[in-house]
């Protein structure tokens, strides 16, 4: 019996959570989803730069998890801009941090941008 799936921790839902290419009706486009897992990886390790051991401690996932997350984002944004499909970001198995966990990432920018 495989081991039970843990909640992935995440800061919460992006305001924004569709983008597709301009011109083209969504009706005519593929779609492909990212999960809010998936978008949270995103978010910490390319927007707030944090190394994945430090990323994979925000969301409460191990390192090795943390980078078959990030891998599999990485791929499904490729596909999206190379073949010109539609992202949404919806679902996943998550749970929602607090807002002092979140403010931490925030602070965790800055000290970066300054280095």
């Amino acid at each position: 019996m495989p081991r039970p799936k843990c909640h992935r921790h995440i800061c919460g839902i992006p305001d924004k959570n569709y983008f597709k290419p301009r011109g083209i009706p969504s009706s005519e486009l593929e779609e492909v989803v990212l999960s809010l897992d998936e978008y949270e990886a995103i978010r910490l390790a390319d927007y707030e730069q944090f190394y994945q051991e430090e990323a994979a401690i925000q969301m409460n996932i191990s390192r090795q998890t943390f980078g078959r997350i990030i891998e599999v984002a990485h791929k499904k944004i490729a596909d999206v801009l190379m073949n010109g499909k539609a992202l949404k970001i919806e679902g996943g198995e998550v749970a929602f941090d607090d807002i002092k966990s979140c403010k931490h990432a925030e602070g965790h920018r800055a000290k970066r941008n300054n280095q």
